[in-house]
């Protein structure tokens, strides 16, 4: 049923743009000056909705269509770093709620002086994982730090990490729960007297892969398990996608190991103001934007570029 309404919804975009198209042709035929105005409004309207459909077609992926969870971890910088991560945060944020997404934080550790330490946060919405996909990587920011006495240049480093949310009916990703240790505890941090008094927060371990994954913002200790468990789901596709591509690589002769540092873009905001995506090398020079949440131009440019 959700493929023939995802189907329904992209035949009846495409029918609406060729009845706009149609009817603007037919204005354009009256050769009526008044209307220009008008009619070039209608116009760009309709080149901006063809560049937002060609760029779904460019999303392919077996979950490209579905939602994403967002993962945002300090690396090196100290308070610099966690600051960033807060940073960073708020740009993805912002950016959901442009894109017409909605988001929720599943996890947050917060850090000591500022800033954060780590969050995870889920965002729904129609190719909300194939854009963000994009976003994976290291982000390095540049700039005079506001947590220095001597206010000196500091670079930070935080990792994204984006997942796609697969389904416990998924038969591509499947969990056998005796390979699951689960903890319960305490939540720690802001989040009312319930959560403080309650042992409400969830750590998943999964035995086979050592991975560890917690989740403590709701009261309710099955929706910290279930919303845990999606983000192990996603991190055992990504494992999956990962040795699929080393083996895909390693017959082609062309492996490289992927080393967890590879940096895709930079923030710099001292001594000039830019933010380059190196895979790309697309820029932009109005960085307080970019830190608003417009971000579209560094999404696009990856997604053209990785379909030549």
């Amino acid at each position: 049923m959700k493929t023939i309404a995802d189907l329904n919804d992209e035949i009846e975009t495409w029918e609406d743009l060729y009845k706009r198209a149609k009817s603007l042709q037919d204005l354009i035929g009256m050769n009526d000056d008044s209307l220009l105005p008008a009619l070039e409004k209608e116009i760009l309207l309709i080149e901006k909705k063809v560049d937002t459909l060609e760029f779904d077609i460019l999303l392919s992926g077996p979950y490209d269509k579905g939602n994403a969870i967002l993962s945002i971890n300090a690396g090196a910088g100290g308070t610099d770093a966690q600051d960033w991560a807060a940073m960073l945060e708020r740009m993805y944020l912002r950016w959901a709620e442009r894109s017409g997404f909605s988001s929720e934080i599943i996890h947050l550790t917060e850090g000591e002086e500022a800033g954060i330490k780590s969050v995870t946060i889920s965002i729904s919405g129609k190719y909300a994982y194939g854009y963000l996909r994009t976003e994976k990587g290291v982000h390095r920011l540049v700039r005079l730090s506001p947590f220095d006495a001597a206010h000196r240049r500091h670079t930070s480093f935080v990792q994204v990490e984006v997942l796609p949310e697969v389904t416990a009916e998924d038969p591509v990703i499947t969990i056998n729960p005796d390979d699951l240790i689960i903890d319960v505890y305490k939540s720690a941090g802001a989040g009312g007297q319930n959560v403080q008094k309650n042992a409400t927060a969830i750590r998943i371990t999964h035995k086979p892969t050592g991975m560890v994954v917690t989740c403590q913002n709701e009261r309710s200790q099955l929706q910290n398990k279930e919303n845990a468990l999606k983000v192990l789901r996603g991190r055992l596709y990504e494992i999956k996608l990962e040795e699929q591509e080393k083996q895909i690589s390693a017959l082609k002769g062309e492996f490289q190991k992927i080393e967890w540092g590879s940096q895709i873009r930079s923030y710099v905001l001292h001594p000039y103001q830019m933010v380059k995506d190196h895979r790309t090398n697309y820029e932009e020079g109005n960085t307080q934007a970019v830190l608003d949440g417009e971000i579209d131009g560094f999404i696009q440019s990856y997604l053209k570029s990785i379909q030549k």
